[in-house]
């Protein structure tokens, strides 16, 4: 067996596969100084800042099958020890005066958006590009002036303040890239320079439903993402080796539950293929997701959780999908599926149900009232918060237990409020 290196040599490597790509993939794991593209030979050397962070990667990647663009990659130890190839494809980070920035995010509390850092850095200079990305430092962000000037202005500027009142504290570095590559514009990613640029998602529905035809996903978890939600390494009791995609889903209440409270409640761990109540046994449900991994995200979280009276029995079937019938709901297409975009995002954020839910997509003009009232039948609401974030009304409201919270959350999750499609989610926030 090879022993353990900083290089990682990566097979496979087609030509559609980029030099950001690849970057992707491996910054949840470290710092990476160094890559080399073997374009002759499909294959790329990648130099990690130190030997713990590659065995980081190969570990996780040994059970987490890495994909680039619907094509699988191979990665290994390489035999060499250290790259002596000029570093011309370095994340890096130091004090030498650079146009890119490297950002980090400490004290994350709110979502932080490619808009929100344009609107936090563009007052010291033109802002030419921007992408985000997560990994074990917390979220980060590598963000490129037209002029060295300008970057060098906004670290002494920026560095150490908070972009929200105490919290999302900025740590910034100079980068020792020459040139980010942007492929798409859009929340993680956009170049300014270049709006034509796609999004990466067409073709979504302005007026999302449970059966609205929408983009299609893909039918295994995107390694990357999860690498990137998960700092490179799984949540506690997660195996991350679990194929089975359908779960079982029993001691429901028959009087209160349907399939669309269900895929309210699953969707918060994985996009929904179908979902079957059992006629001959109404208590009993069967929930298709979309891989195994997200299947053993929503069996972990929602083993015992307690919904309309009753504590969820959450496992595995035996079968291994759904056969589509007339008793069967179909989700696989539905714009509602949350993991059809910001993939890394969303699983960041799954958790066990909490008391504490968050709501987006509201209307500019609601009211903390408004809210209050739409929700206020499912429990008492000790506390609720309206505010802004990037130009867009948001709120979190705060249940006197969990299981009034997930109750306002079946219930209410893609109803409209004053004309908009609102979206809940739990918060893992404490208090408000």
């Amino acid at each position: 067996m090879t022993e353990p290196s900083k290089v990682i040599h990566v097979r496979n490597v087609g030509h559609e596969i980029s030099e950001n790509d690849l970057l992707q993939l491996f910054q949840p794991f470290g710092v990476i100084t160094k890559l080399v593209m073997l374009r002759a030979k499909n294959q790329a050397l990648l130099q990690m800042q130190d030997v713990p962070s590659a065995v980081n990667a190969l570990q996780f990647y040994t059970n987490v099958q890495p994909s680039i663009r619907g094509r699988n990659v191979y990665v290994q130890f390489s035999s060499h020890q250290e790259l002596t190839t000029m570093d011309q494809n370095t994340q890096g980070r130091g004090d030498e005066p650079n146009r890119i920035l490297l950002v980090t995010i400490h004290q994350m509390l709110y979502p932080i958006t490619v808009e929100v850092l344009h609107q936090v850095f563009s007052p010291h200079g033109f802002v030419e590009k921007i992408v985000t990305f997560q990994k074990s430092a917390g979220f980060q962000a590598l963000i490129q002036y037209q002029l060295q000037q300008s970057a060098v202005s906004a670290r002494n500027a920026l560095q150490g303040r908070n972009i929200y009142d105490g919290c999302c504290q900025l740590d910034i570095q100079f980068s020792n890239l020459d040139e980010l590559q942007v492929n798409y514009n859009n929340e993680r990613s956009r170049d300014f320079t270049n709006p034509s640029l796609p999004s990466e998602q067409k073709g979504r529905s302005s007026h999302p439903g449970y059966g609205d035809v929408g983009v299609g996903y893909p039918q295994m978890a995107s390694a990357a993402a999860i690498a990137a939600a998960f700092g490179g390494g799984l949540p506690p009791g997660i195996s991350g080796t679990n194929d089975r995609c359908t779960v079982l889903v029993s001691n429901l209440n028959p009087d209160s539950i349907d399939e669309d409270k269900l895929f309210n409640l699953f969707s918060i761990y994985g996009n929904i293929v179908r979902i079957k109540l059992l006629r001959n046994k109404p208590d009993h449900a069967l929930v298709q997701m979309g891989d195994g991994f997200q299947a053993e995200l929503a069996v972990h979280f929602l083993k015992g959780a307690k919904l309309f009276g009753k504590r969820l029995e959450v496992n595995f079937s035996k079968h291994p999908n759904i056969t589509t019938g007339a008793d069967t709901h179909e989700y696989s297409n539905s714009n509602l599926n949350r993991f059809n975009r910001n993939a890394a995002k969303n699983y960041r954020y799954c958790c066990s149900p909490t008391k504490m839910i968050h709501l987006s997509t509201l209307p500019q003009e609601v009211t903390e009232e408004e809210i209050v009232a739409h929700l206020e039948e499912h429990g008492t609401i000790v506390n609720s918060k309206l505010f802004e974030m990037n130009g867009k009304k948001q709120a979190l409201v705060l249940f006197e237990n969990e299981e009034q919270a997930t109750e306002a959350l079946v219930c209410k999750h893609a109803t409209s409020l004053g004309g908009s499609t609102i979206r809940i989610s739990f918060s893992q926030l404490q208090s408000i």
